[in-house]
């Protein structure tokens, strides 16, 4: 091949080859969360993030705490994991979801929206239980896209995967 056909495309293959790291390991391209990753969502989902104190053990609305906001029923939704990330990271401002990004409104990488358009626009958002960090929000996204979003209604034979064995919570299931 001629140098003249070659050069036109070098800078492609320059930018796939530095590009190709970054998407073979990313969970966006579709990759399968490892069972450790989803394992390790599903701790932070019931324990520092309390995620079930509004959203149920199972994720279905069905909250733990009758003090906190209804959350969404994410097992009937069908949200791409992108946007679910950006609902854990950003919240949602005047729906009673917390931001669990420590620097959600601090600077714009939220909606482009900072703490103050939130006041300004009478948008509240309360406290998470914690701040998560980038990779706590991606294993909690790899637990809800294996075991939760889009999964239907739980019954007895969910109950018993999601927990990965008999539980005494499946014992409510028939």
């Amino acid at each position: 091949m001629s140098r003249s056909k070659i050069e036109p495309m070098r800078g492609s293959l320059i930018a796939v080859a530095l590009l190709l790291p970054l998407v073979a390991g990313s969970p966006l391209r579709g990759q399968e969360p490892t069972a450790e990753n989803v394992a390790e969502g599903m701790r932070l989902y019931r324990t520092k993030a309390d995620c079930q104190a509004c959203h149920g053990w199972a994720g279905d609305g069905r909250k733990m705490d009758t003090q906190m906001p209804d959350g969404a029923n994410l097992r009937a939704m069908r949200l791409p994991r992108a946007a679910l990330i950006a609902a854990i990271k950003c919240g949602r401002p005047g729906r009673g979801m917390p931001a669990f990004d420590r620097l959600a409104y601090s600077d714009g990488r939220c909606n482009d929206l900072k703490a103050a358009d939130l006041k300004r626009q009478g948008l509240e958002l309360p406290d998470p239980a914690a701040t998560l960090q980038p990779r706590e929000i991606d294993a909690i996204a790899d637990f809800l896209m294996a075991k939760v979003v889009n999964k239907g209604p739980m019954d007895h034979a969910k109950c018993v995967e999601f927990w990965g064995s008999e539980v005494d919570a499946c014992g409510e299931f028939k």
